[in-house]
């Protein structure tokens, strides 16, 4: 019995060291894990951010030509008018004393030329016949044709005082609804250097504009036509549709920041749009809708340096490729690996390995799925729209298929991953 209790003890020992010498020889040995998504249909868009302001397309400030007091005022804020209505009128007393003096001026004028066309008649058939010197004859005809300017002058300052009286009385340019009234009745404008605002009329409020601010960075991006979207602050969960109609060439520049103005058509049937207002919108540059979608950390994705290095071992190990002399030893060379959607033409000329392909042509990028050997292998895929967070995928994949974003390195710590990133594998 205690021979066999020993043999017994003996095996369990045996089977205890084999388990202590195999276990780290099989962690060095663990299968990288990967984490990968699918590609779906749905919808991708590529968009544009600005800020603006809502106005009216046709806004016209009323003012007045002449100086006066304000008699008068037949509108007040939001009133609808239509064109030619009669806004407000100005006292009318100095300018008709204005348009008398002017009358009556040009009846003296008219009186003057009356009596220097007589003496002219006088002395021309005077002269006619060699009665008076020529410098009397020349004086009757200066003094004649002096009274028919003074007569045109005369009518002339009558023409303006008349036009004058016309201003007193202020009308509508435009239909549409007065935004603004700046004159209460009583009050004296003067019209000297500037003409002084009395009223503001918007045209359609049911036909609004935003005129918004793209930074110089994306307006490159920005073109008449494509669809706008915006929200306002007095309606945070309702979006409002709209379209580019045009883009100014004249450039913002406030604090080194170059802007520029972008207009954007707003319809506002309901009328809950209003001036002034500030909108939030959406430029939709690129959109694809019911399409195939990958998320862009597939195509920022490259396996580690390390497994891309041991791809390259399995592949020679059935021999070199062409022109490799014989014992090279691809660790001992500083080769420059390939990145994600990039291509490996620093590559030496006759060295091939998984990961470094020919150039390849815009907007051709690759990514890497799992395949039969639990292993990775590069697939070129042809994008189209590209966000960022999303991307097109026009041909080499399709519905369903996964795509590696990142992988675990068994030798390393617990936790440990690689993901796509600009500059290759990122541990995080």
């Amino acid at each position: 019995m205690k021979k066999k209790a020993l043999i017994i003890t003996g095996l369990i020992a045996a089977v205890l060291i084999v388990l202590a010498v195999t276990k780290p020889f099989k962690a060095k040995t663990a299968e990288y894990t990967f984490e990968t998504v699918k590609v779906e249909k749905g919808d991708i868009t590529n968009t544009v951010t600005s800020t603006g302001t809502l106005e009216a397309i046709t806004t016209v400030e009323v003012g007045t030509q002449v100086s006066g007091i304000i008699e008068h005022v037949y509108v007040d804020f939001n009133d609808n008018v239509k064109q030619g209505q009669i806004l407000a009128r100005l006292d009318e007393t100095p300018l008709r004393a204005q348009l008398e003096q002017s009358q009556a001026s040009v009846d003296q004028a008219k009186a003057q030329l009356d009596f220097q066309e007589a003496t002219w008649n006088r002395m021309k058939a005077l002269y006619e016949k060699n009665l008076i010197a020529q410098a009397d004859y020349d004086q009757a005809v200066y003094n004649y044709q002096n009274s028919k300017a003074s007569l045109n002058n005369a009518k002339s300052a009558l023409d303006r005082a008349k036009v004058n009286l016309a201003y007193a009385t202020i009308y509508s340019p435009i239909d549409g609804v007065v935004l603004n009234r700046a004159i209460e009745e009583g009050q004296t404008v003067a019209a000297s250097f500037n003409t002084p605002e009395m009223f503001t009329i918007a045209n359609d409020l049911t036909q609004m504009e935003v005129q918004a601010s793209v930074d110089e960075a994306d307006i490159g991006q920005v073109k008449l036509g494509q669809r706008v979207q915006f929200t306002v602050d007095s309606y945070p969960d309702e979006k409002f549709e709209g379209s580019v109609s045009q883009v100014r060439l004249k450039p913002v520049t406030t604090n080194n920041v170059v802007t520029y103005v972008v207009i954007f058509s707003a319809p506002n049937p309901d009328k809950k749009l209003m001036p002034g207002m500030t909108a939030s919108a959406t430029i939709f540059i690129e959109e694809k809708k019911n399409t195939l979608v990958l998320s862009g950390k597939a195509v920022r994705f490259t396996p580690g340096s390390e497994y891309l290095m041991k791809m390259m071992k399995d592949a020679m190990k059935n021999g070199l490729p062409e022109g490799m002399p014989e014992g090279f030893d691809p660790s001992a060379m500083n080769i420059p690996l390939p990145q994600a959607g990039m291509t490996a033409g620093s590559m030496p000329e006759g060295l091939a390995m998984p990961g470094s392909f020919p150039e390849l042509p815009e907007g051709v990028k690759t990514v890497w799925m799992k395949d039969s050997d639990k292993g990775l292998k590069p697939v070129m895929i042809t994008l189209g729209i590209q966000n960022g967070s999303n991307v097109e995928v026009l041909s080499g994949l399709k519905e369903g298929d996964e795509v590696v974003v990142a992988m675990t390195d068994p030798l390393k710590k617990s936790g440990n991953r690689m993901s796509g990133g600009p500059g290759g594998p990122m541990p995080f």
